[in-house]
């Protein structure tokens, strides 16, 4: 296959499959790779511990670390022919909505508007869902203690959040892929569709059975025929 090219982003809910589908990326494509540092925070474990006191060191943490982090990406993708980034700048404002409120809220969100809101602009989004139990029972296999107090309840309210972010966003295609029902891990055929799913994205030409983007299905729903 000829060299892909191009700037994607692999978004989704924890324990979707995002880094696994980046990884895949990197082996099949020599993709360069921009993965989230989630475990360099200093206030991830107090925060674990004590959410209302430690959300706001934590999250601030985190827009500085991903902000930074998107626009080194940025100065350095043109010379890749291919790179992969595991989330958006946006999924930022996401978490900080449901883990800060009041004073601390309005102020992240000052500190947030002075950045540019996605320094790392991909050419579409693909971004991972399964049922929620399927999530679950990979997070109780992934065996990661902080990880298993996540109730259902937490993640059906950040899947919504993120259906609302894509119904207003503008900045390029969404492809919604379910990894509930492609298992691109032990099934190679699975995995040669996937990869031919992005790559049609990619050269503009969609291979079929791939998701339309998620403004034109949703628009379709609502406007059948």
């Amino acid at each position: 296959m000829h060299a892909v090219r191009g700037l994607i982003v692999i978004e989704g809910l924890i324990g979707v499959g995002k880094t696994t589908l980046c990884r895949i990326l990197e082996r099949e494509w020599a993709a360069r790779l921009v993965l989230e540092p989630a475990e360099d925070n200093p206030f991830l474990a107090e925060f674990y511990a004590d959410p209302q006191r430690f959300a706001f060191p934590a999250q601030m943490f985190y827009l500085a670390n991903r902000y930074a982090q998107q626009l080194q990406a940025r100065q350095t993708s043109l010379f890749h022919p291919l790179t992969v980034c595991d989330y958006l700048m946006a999924k930022d404002g996401i978490f900080a909505e449901m883990t800060l409120t009041g004073h601390e809220l309005t102020l992240y969100q000052r500190f947030a508007g002075l950045l540019d809101e996605e320094p790392l602009r991909p050419d579409f989004v693909v971004f991972l869902d399964s049922d929620t139990e399927v999530i679950r029972s990979r997070i109780a296999r992934r065996g990661i203690s902080a990880e298993q107090v996540i109730p259902a309840d937490y993640l059906d309210d950040l899947r919504a959040r993120y259906t609302r972010l894509w119904e207003r966003w503008d900045l390029c295609p969404v492809h919604v892929v379910r990894t509930d029902e492609v298992d691109y891990v032990d099934d190679p055929a699975a995995r040669a569709h996937v990869l031919g799913m992005i790559a049609g994205w990619i050269e503009g030409k969609p291979v079929p059975g791939s998701p339309p983007p998620f403004r034109e299905s949703r628009q379709r729903a609502l406007f059948p025929g």
